[in-house]
């Protein structure tokens, strides 16, 4: 038997723990954030001036108001089901918020956002003893997928209206210094950004520094869109997941080596701003932050790509937490590598000055 202390490749860095998990324990499908926007507001009341907008977005706040304003910009959002049918037999089809894999939904239990209050079903399919030869080796398709509530057709009918969300039942556990969970994309993303505002609250700042949980990116970035035409800021930085490299099946050439442990990805882009990219790397060279360089041949997928083109346009760069799994139940991320995404932005931020220049 290996013990969790086996596991470990070193000492797990000291990172919010209790406010990260709160974050991933609540259900915040696209478009129905309320629950993660809330978790989140709490925590950045604590140190921060905080607000939010119609449109599903948290802000919070600090350095001196009226001054030019930096975005940092992770998404709440996860990916869901929204059901779209409700059988005679009281089964309920689904359709997919945001980009699934129908693989990782077959026998997983689900989460149902129910206006009377949360219902917890399982995804069915039919099991393999009644499927025909050629069914069994057949990836399976959202649409041959359902949802089991164990409740008769009556009362889910009155229940389960159609559009409610749902998002998978599975909470976050720490496995060595590694975090498990689903939502990790981006949840993370927007725990790092409060957390590097925090980083720098006491600091004197030169300028209004707002940490956004944003909306909708899963379907669009829609959130980032918003968020930015608000706060019309002079540069900004989005924190997302991307690919870690040394798991089965991932191409190094085309994603680049980013290991666990390795520290903050930065992308290089076409669309990204190359000189938030040499800041990024100069703050990280000054305090021995580690990162690593991924490169893409148009945009990174992104809220920076929404925020580099709102108003007359915005320089934007990307840092990204390595992630294994991505868009399954168990995302998996290292506490090493957040801590260090955490401490990139915040020694940016602590080095800007009044005259910067963010032209290529």
């Amino acid at each position: 038997m290996t013990s969790s202390t086996d596991q470990q490749s070193s000492p797990a860095p000291t990172i919010n723990q209790e406010f990260l998990f709160a974050l991933l324990s609540v259900a915040a499908p696209s478009g129905s954030e309320r629950r993660a926007a809330d978790v989140w507001k709490q925590e950045a009341a604590a140190f921060a001036r905080v607000s939010e907008d119609h449109f599903g977005n948290v802000y919070a706040e600090v350095g001196p108001e009226g001054a030019p304003t930096i975005a940092l910009m992770g998404h709440l959002d996860e990916i869901g089901l929204i059901v779209s049918h409700v059988s005679d037999e009281g089964f309920l089809s689904v359709l997919g918020v945001g980009g699934w894999d129908p693989q990782v939904l077959v026998g997983q239990r689900v989460r149902l956002l129910a206006p009377g209050g949360d219902l917890l079903g399982v995804i069915g399919k039919k099991a393999i003893h009644v499927m025909e030869a050629e069914e069994r080796s057949k990836a399976s398709k959202l649409e041959d997928l359902w949802i089991d509530v164990g409740m008769d057709k009556d009362t889910v009918k009155a229940r389960i209206p159609i559009g409610t969300v749902a998002v998978i039942e599975q909470m976050p556990v720490m496995i060595g210094d590694k975090i498990v969970s689903r939502a990790l994309d981006n949840r993370v993303g927007a725990f790092i950004v409060l957390e590097a505002l925090r980083a720098v609250a006491g600091h004197d700042l030169k300028h209004r520094v707002v940490a956004v949980g944003t909306s909708q990116e899963e379907i669009g970035a829609f959130g980032a869109q918003v968020g930015g035409y608000l706060l019309n800021p002079v540069a900004g930085i989005a924190v997302d997941v991307t690919h870690e490299t040394k798991q089965p099946g991932v191409s190094e050439k085309k994603y680049g080596v980013v290991p666990f442990g390795s520290g903050a990805n930065l992308s290089v882009n076409p669309l990204s701003s190359p000189a938030l990219n040499r800041a990024l790397i100069d703050a990280a060279g000054a305090e021995h932050i580690p990162y690593t360089l991924s490169a893409a041949g148009r945009y990174s997928g992104t809220d920076a790509d929404t925020l580099t083109l709102v108003r007359a346009g915005v320089p934007t760069a990307v840092v990204s937490i390595p992630n294994r799994y991505m868009h399954s139940p168990s995302e998996m991320v290292d506490a090493r590598d957040v801590k260090a995404c955490i401490d990139i932005i915040a020694a940016w931020l602590r080095r800007l000055g009044t005259e910067e220049n963010w032209g290529r």
